[in-house]
């Protein structure tokens, strides 16, 4: 479990606090997404979490632990995903790039370790490939193979398909799935407003504070703080409304997809 308590913070040379004394739990096997506007704050939760920027006021306990007093072992159980995987890249080829961060271990380790994380975001066949040769898409995987290769409990996602086109990011949802049948706890930091569709609860953020808290079955019910938030409700929501607005009402229980409405639109008519 994550345990966020009183948590504030601001930057230096800043007179005002991007986040505010924020309060939530992340229960294990989760995926929760957080979501608010631009210069929220959502991602300085992220680097907060995984240890990147110093923790100043207020705690914050991984399993327990405090991350101040533990920053190693925090370190190893969280990974970290960015948004521009060109921008974390190091090494001309996949097998350097992941095996660098492995580089403690023996090269038989090493290799089970590069294989399986590879197999996890379906680019095992790319292992020797130079990484010049890949997509977007596919070095973001490769990114994400990266990160599970240390095998970490948490896996914090920063804005990681707002690079990605449609197809792209489809391939990002299907492994954050698979992720949360493997057993890891996903945070999901994001703009696209379609990911709060995968996540068991959503994180409103707004002037630095969580101003709501939407579970999965909630989306529909509670769509009005998307709009009072400033925050773009997922299309499928938005076509829930509609319908219901038209004297269809469709209960889609917690499969937010397009062929489930499909399906339940021709039981209706």
């Amino acid at each position: 479990m994550i345990k966020v308590s009183d948590v504030s913070f601001k930057y230096k040379n800043s007179n005002k606090n991007i986040l505010e004394h924020l309060n939530f739990e992340i229960n294990d096997g989760e995926i929760v997404t957080i979501v608010g506007k631009n210069g929220s704050g959502k991602s300085t939760i992220g680097k907060l979490i995984s240890g990147i920027i110093k923790l100043k006021e207020g705690n914050i306990e991984i399993d327990g632990l405090d991350i101040r007093k533990n920053n190693k072992l925090i370190h190893e159980n969280v990974g970290i995903v960015f948004q521009n995987p060109e921008n974390q890249i190091i090494f001309n080829n996949i097998y350097d790039e992941i095996s660098f961060i492995l580089k403690d271990l023996n090269k038989n380790e090493i290799d089970e370790k590069i294989d399986l994380a590879l197999k996890e975001v379906n680019m095992i066949e790319y292992k020797n490939e130079d990484l010049y040769t890949l997509s977007l898409g596919q070095k973001q995987k490769m990114m994400i193979a990266e990160v599970l290769a240390k095998n970490p409990k948490y896996i914090i996602f920063d804005e990681p398909t707002t690079m990605l086109d449609s197809k792209g990011k489809e391939e990002i949802y299907d492994i954050i799935r698979k992720l949360k049948k493997d057993g890891y706890t996903v945070i999901c930091i994001t703009n696209v407003s379609d990911e709060i569709l995968i996540a068991d609860k959503t994180f409103i953020l707004n002037n630095g504070r969580i101003e709501a808290q939407i579970k999965k079955e909630e989306l529909l019910e509670k769509a009005y703080l998307f709009e009072k938030f400033d925050i773009k409700k997922p299309t499928i929501i938005e076509l829930l409304i509609k319908l219901k607005e038209n004297g269809i009402d469709i209960d889609l229980k917690d499969d937010f997809t397009i062929q489930n409405l499909v399906n339940e639109l021709r039981e209706k008519i």
